[in-house]
């Protein structure tokens, strides 16, 4: 049980060392941006995190009127 709590552990370790180089460069690039152009990536993930949202609400928006008449019209 020890051995593969050791071998998950190094697993881990070795597997975001690689990651940790790509974060740097990522996190340069993004404060370059933000001196340049202000609050641009800030931008970009807020594009990122409402367009799902908003492509769900097209699909399931006859589901969603419907739960709220039924939550309306129902007695408690």
């Amino acid at each position: 049980m020890l051995n593969k709590v050791i071998i998950l552990i190094g697993l881990l370790y070795f597997s975001t060392y690689s990651t940790i180089a790509q974060c740097v460069m990522c996190k340069a690039q993004a404060e370059a941006e933000w001196e340049e152009s202000g609050s641009s990536i800030n931008t970009g993930i807020l594009y990122i995190m409402i367009i799902p949202y908003i492509i769900l609400f097209i699909v399931f928006r006859k589901k969603i009127f419907k739960l709220f008449k039924d939550l309306k019209h129902r007695d408690f």
